[in-house]
């Protein structure tokens, strides 16, 4: 008689199961909740130790083989893990995420739906300013004053955005043509499901301090609060592993190198090699590569070799 597979039990996670559904606050109006999800920590490891072959269990335990797997850049395992989010997001906010293209998505959809009766507002003392080195970023808050004044003159544009908005479709406007002239700000709602790899993705780029913040509130909700719960055990090494970790170019280990062994110059030759030091009116001229090496520095807690020079 051929022998019958071992029954397999499908992996759960008490912990999210506690908080199927639940919806968790975002911004000012939006959510994220999760409605379903495949697999665990248990799922990733099982995945893994297929292809050691059979009898190969004790290799190592659960926790170190997930780390192991974080820490070598082993993609597959994690991909077992799939999760069903539905969110409430602002259209703007939302661009940003639905450039992630690997995963499934299906969106509310103001052709056949009035479009939610409701925007992001900013509050006074939430307007940033324009970052001076970063195109795509801000540093700092306008003064509360000011802020006051533009939260104002956001609600009276929000105001008559949908009074018009609401005036085409009670004139018989197609809902198509009649949402054109909504404001980015407004809300929309998504079912978003993702494999757990392409997740700690999205979460290593919109979780990082040079995200924008609406995005990062998201995504930090998502991860501490849900994926935490998930798949504790990835949870950590991704925290170890890819937010707390630190990417070293060859010339960082160059720098780094030398600075470690007392000699200064031969730090200093690195990156006068590397462009790094070259001279402007002003002192040494702008470069990003050299600006991020010295972000790296100061977290490491080291001197910058040029820094008398500059």
């Amino acid at each position: 008689m051929e022998a019958q597979p071992e029954r397999v039990q499908r992996p759960v996670s008490s912990d999210l199961d506690g908080v199927l559904g639940h919806s968790f606050p975002v911004l000012d109006d939006g959510f994220i909740r999760v409605v379903d999800y495949m697999g665990s920590d248990e799922s990733i490891v099982q995945a893994a130790r297929v292809s050691y072959g059979k009898g190969t269990k004790s290799v190592s335990q659960d926790r170190g083989l997930i780390r192991y797997l974080m820490r070598h850049r082993h993609t597959t395992p994690f991909e077992m893990c799939e999760i069903k989010f539905h969110v409430r997001v602002p259209m703007d906010c939302w661009r940003q995420w639905i450039r992630h293209r690997t995963a499934n998505v299906n969106e509310y959809s103001t052709r056949y739906s009035i479009a939610i009766d409701e925007a992001q507002r900013t509050d006074a003392e939430r307007w940033r300013l324009q970052s001076d080195d970063s195109k795509q970023g801000s540093s700092g808050y306008l003064e509360t004053e000011i802020g006051a004044s533009l939260s104002e003159r956001e609600r009276e544009l929000q105001r008559l955005a949908r009074e018009v908005y609401e005036e085409r479709l009670d004139k018989g406007v197609a809902r198509e043509q009649a949402r054109k002239d909504l404001p980015l700000s407004t809300y929309t709602e998504a079912y978003w499901k993702i494999d757990l790899h392409n997740l700690f993705h999205f979460l290593s780029l919109r979780m990082d301090p040079h995200a924008q913040e609406e995005i990062r509130d998201y995504a930090t909700v998502m991860g501490e609060q849900i994926v935490a719960k998930w798949v504790p055990l990835a949870w950590e090494a991704f925290c170890d592993y890819r937010m707390g970790s630190m990417f070293l170019t060859r010339i960082d280990r160059a720098i780094i190198a030398a600075i470690g062994r007392g000699e200064r110059g031969e730090a200093l030759a690195v990156a006068r090699e590397a462009g790094w030091l070259n001279r402007g009116d002003d002192g040494l001229k702008r470069n990003r590569e050299r600006v991020e090496c010295e972000s790296k520095l100061m977290a490491l807690d080291l001197r910058i070799p040029w820094s008398e020079e500059g």
